[in-house]
């Protein structure tokens, strides 16, 4: 993962892009492997755990868009992903939420979105782990994430 993580960075530096997340299911993952490495700080304006609905709320997600389609659906990593980016005034910006633990139907899913706010841009993703450990689930979502970013910028 810390490759993909390096070219992440590289590519942001040299295009002189920023990006942010704001996170949920994954408790700052994302953000922990992109400040692994080296110039990470050129790059990511910040990143916030947003675990409850109230801080995702509190961060400018529409309280109506988690209460209609709840807060593990596509919508809402939309919004994640478009708040986060508001917020930071980055150039990208990645909502992820989902359920890693105690699932529905026994199936943990992800939802993420990556937007590009100069276009105006959702790319949104779906993911089943397969993972048994919460750890690995969050690694395996982790690398999904990265290789989509990495084909966005």
């Amino acid at each position: 993962m810390q490759t993909v993580c390096q070219e992440i960075v590289k590519e942001l530096k040299q295009s002189n892009k920023t990006i942010a997340f704001m996170e949920s299911c994954t408790g700052g993952f994302l953000a922990n492997e992109i400040t692994n490495i080296s110039g990470a700080s050129d790059v990511l304006k910040v990143s916030a755990v947003t675990y409850s609905n109230e801080y995702k709320i509190k961060f400018g997600v529409n309280k109506n868009i988690i209460d209609t389609y709840t807060v593990y659906s596509e919508e809402t990593a939309q919004e994640m992903a478009k708040k986060i980016s508001e917020f930071a005034n980055s150039d990208i910006g990645v909502g992820i939420t989902g359920e890693l633990g105690n699932t529905i139907n026994n199936k943990p899913k992800v939802y993420y979105t990556i937007y590009l706010a100069k276009d105006k841009k959702y790319i949104n993703k779906t993911i089943e782990t397969t993972a048994k450990q919460r750890n690995e689930k969050k690694k395996e979502v982790a690398k999904k994430v990265f290789t989509d970013i990495l084909e966005a910028i």
